[in-house]
């Protein structure tokens, strides 16, 4: 049970150590050609990807957070479950959407990122700051307990906050993705046009 914990918590640092690194090599690009040359190259490997990406993310996410609730019988709080309201329905939206390379729903995904990204802040803060806690959440089970803190800041709301935050980055990639072009199109002609050929009486 401990190694499973451990786990999601190595994996929610290694997705944060990819974000800074990202926003690193953005910043960078500013004044250094060499940072901007990495950036681009990263920019035009995932975006082909990002979809797909942010789908896997998406369902380890979600599967880690049963894992934590059915499996380590950690019992989730209001909160944990308004984050859960936003992340279930992405790992099916985006699951599909890789199988279909859809990049439609692209504004969607953004804005439920962005919502359950909220909430991971608010109950991250409560956590650290329990005079925080409103009245949603039920005394008997409140938002400030803390089930597990791993590396001394890693808990169950800053692994949903890191999710949603490497969903919305990779979606915001999928953007930079090169689209289909439907190829060459070549013109019919028109029944009301003459042939172009010319005839027996056209050459005398």
């Amino acid at each position: 049970m401990r190694g499973g914990v451990v786990l999601l918590g190595v994996l929610t640092v290694v997705v944060q150590a990819g974000v800074v690194g990202a926003l690193g090599l953005t910043v960078a690009g500013r004044w250094w050609t060499a940072a901007r040359r990495a950036h681009v190259a990263i920019v035009r490997t995932v975006a082909g990807s990002a979809v797909v990406l942010a789908a896997l993310v998406a369902v380890v996410a979600t599967g880690g957070s049963l894992y934590l609730s059915e499996v380590a019988h950690f019992t989730p709080c209001a909160l944990c479950w308004y984050q859960r309201c936003a992340m279930y329905p992405l790992a099916v939206l985006l699951s599909l959407a890789a199988w279909r390379r859809e990049q439609t729903i692209r504004p969607y995904v953004l804005a439920l990122a962005s919502l359950g990204l909220a909430v991971s802040t608010y109950h991250y803060l409560v956590e650290w700051f329990p005079e925080l806690e409103g009245s949603a959440c039920d005394p008997t089970n409140p938002c400030a307990l803390v089930w597990v803190r791993l590396f001394g800041y890693v808990s169950i709301p800053m692994m949903a906050g890191t999710a949603f935050v490497a969903i919305g980055g990779l979606m915001w990639l999928s953007g930079a993705a090169p689209r289909r072009s439907p190829g060459p199109q070549h013109p019919q002609p028109s029944s009301l046009e003459e042939p172009t050929h010319a005839g027996p009486m056209a050459r005398a």
